[in-house]
């Protein structure tokens, strides 16, 4: 958007926007960089959809850019003749959640779109499955999941159930950037809407089928009534919408002692309590963490805002220290724990059986699979591409999926959704403590174990944040220029093969040989290195972030802690060098 002060001018005199609008722009009045920063550009509606500071501006989340993008999103589903299908809505406990969820309801109504939208907050993995309960042509989350507290985000998912995939998100992109008038945008009267039948409102219709697909997923219920009274668990929702599911859940399981950090129970979008509503943040535990050390718990356990990502610290009881699992140790727990009890209740495992990670996560997936015999697929960063490998199996019926996970704390234990599932991970997590503690171990334990016999594997990811205009140009600089000179060492390791997603290429820097990635084009370069490490660089998605995800394998825990965190600060001093 080139002549941004025409804008800021049109958006404090055009009727069309409200007075409290009009008034949050006027406070900026003379304040030429922070005018610059809410109106230089249109907020992107990317493959995630929108994420943004909540604000007055074109470059912010407020109820006009949430009617452009789900008027836009209407004109793609009415080109693909789904309006009949409608849409479901969902919303997390952030600020204006509720309204963006009006808002965009009620531009799909005024479309002839049906809307079906929950009477309170939920989790994202819930919108998920209601997509494909409800037959609906696609759905939409107001969430900003991890985010500060003064973002919002709107994801808009598909009929499989899954957040938007080729062709329909670059489809929906288009539709969603040609609309530039916001006063072409349509809304309508909510009563009207509910009178001509377009606005549904749904709740335990949906929360009911969603809790007992996941319930029977359960493979040791006799694991859980041996040791119901004796685990403790902690449990934080972080002031979102995990609390009611996650503690339905653990309670008709029967499990008995689950104490909740009563000062982050409640939704609030302020998160008061935490800096950062984020289950990766070691600072989001404070609080949980003091109560499990009165309870002497043996897990603690916290959801994101939109309980699709679950963390975790687990007591070691010898020296009752607390370790906190990454999501990549969380994941591998999850996935070796369902893999293998699969196939110790069942007796064996589908031929075609299929365990599917990201390719930030970890190698650990890889020696999980093999050890078990079954496949290991890789798919792009989003876990919507762990939900198409799905939708691909069940429409070729090839492959039987048994496990999916990324490393940002992510995982899905059955298809009867296609996103990440805390409230699911959850209650694996807690399955699992309780079937190792039938054989006298502890969830650490278990995780010892998994390194002596996969291999002590340690991965993190280190970031840059790059903030504004300047920012993204620098993000955009550091790819292309290690695009275009290929690094062939980094630190210790040599660069036997550097896959690069945009070009979709892999190129063997031994043999020179050539061969595609088999994957869908991505701004993200690959190397593997000796050792079975490797490093990736990618541009966050969802925040201004250069990020860097590092993986090693070491002899023991310490020895991989030093490598992991070597070749993380070798790739930091690469890329400052670049900025």
């Amino acid at each position: 958007m080139s002549n941004y002060m025409e804008t800021y001018k049109q958006w404090c005199t055009d009727p069309y926007f409200d007075a409290d609008t009009k008034a949050e722009l006027k406070k900026i009045e003379g304040d030429q960089a922070e005018i610059e920063d809410r109106f230089y550009r249109q907020l992107e509606f990317g493959t995630g959809g929108l994420r943004g500071v909540i604000g007055a501006g074109t470059n912010r989340m407020n109820i006009y850019t949430v009617r452009q993008a789900t008027q836009g999103l209407a004109n793609y589903i009415i080109s693909q003749n789904g309006q009949e299908k409608g849409v479901a809505i969902a919303h997390d406990s952030r600020i204006m959640s509720p309204e963006f969820t009006e808002e965009a309801a009620l531009c799909l109504n005024a479309n002839g779109i049906k809307a079906y939208v929950f009477d309170s907050l939920r989790p994202t993995p819930e919108l998920s499955f209601a997509v494909r309960e409800l037959g609906c042509i696609s759905g939409i989350v107001i969430t900003a999941s991890h985010n500060p507290r003064e973002y919002n985000g709107y994801k808009v998912y598909w009929e499989d159930g899954a957040q938007i995939t080729p062709p329909h998100d670059t489809g929906i992109m288009a539709e969603v950037k040609a609309v530039t008038d916001y006063n072409t945008v349509l809304t309508m009267d909510k009563a009207d809407a509910q009178a001509k039948d377009l606005y549904q409102t749904i709740g335990e219709d949906i929360d009911r089928p969603y809790m007992e697909e996941i319930k029977k997923l359960v493979l040791h219920q006799d694991a859980i009534d041996a040791v119901k009274d004796d685990l403790k668990i902690v449990y934080t929702p972080l002031h979102g919408t995990g609390n009611i599911p996650v503690r339905t859940i653990l309670k008709e399981l029967g499990f008995k002692n689950v104490f909740v950090v009563k000062e982050q129970e409640l939704p609030d979008g302020n998160f008061p309590t935490v800096d950062y509503p984020n289950p990766e943040a070691p600072a989001a535990y404070k609080l949980a963490l003091a109560l499990a050390e009165k309870e002497d718990a043996d897990l603690v356990l916290a959801t994101d805002p939109d309980a699709d990502r679950l963390g975790v610290y687990v007591k070691d009881q010898k020296t009752k220290e607390y370790h906190m699992l990454t999501g990549n140790m969380s994941g591998c727990l999850i996935g070796d724990y369902i893999i293998g009890q699969t196939k110790a209740v069942k007796g064996s495992l589908p031929a075609d059986g299929a365990f599917i990670r990201s390719i930030v996560s970890t190698n650990m997936a890889d020696a999980i699979a093999a050890y078990y015999g079954v496949d290991l697929i890789e798919v792009l960063t989003g876990f919507k591409f762990i939900g198409q490998k799905i939708l691909e199996f069940e429409t070729t019926g090839k492959g039987t999926y048994l496990f999916g996970m990324e490393e940002s704390y992510g995982c899905l234990p059955g298809t009867y959704a296609r996103d990440k599932d805390a409230v699911a991970a959850t209650m694996f997590l807690c399955e699992a403590a309780a079937f190792y503690k039938t054989q006298g171990k502890t969830l650490w334990d278990a995780m010892l174990d998994m390194y002596e016999r996969y291999g002590y594997y340690q991965d993190h990811v280190e970031s840059i944040t790059l903030k504004g205009i300047e920012g993204l140009e620098k993000i955009k600089n550091v790819l292309e220029t290690l695009r275009n000179e290929p690094l062939t060492k980094i630190g210790d390791y040599t660069v036997l093969k550097a896959r690069d997603y945009q070009k979709d290429t892999i190129v063997d820097l031994k043999t020179k040989e050539v061969t595609p990635t088999g994957l869908p084009k991505s701004n993200v370069l690959y190397y593997e290195l000796n050792d079975d490490a490797w490093v990736c660089i990618r541009p966050s998605g969802t925040e201004p972030k250069v990020k860097f995800y590092i993986g090693v394998k070491g002899t023991s825990m310490e020895d991989s802690l030093e490598k992991s965190k070597s070749l993380g600060q070798t790739m930091l001093d690469i890329v400052q060098k670049l900025i």
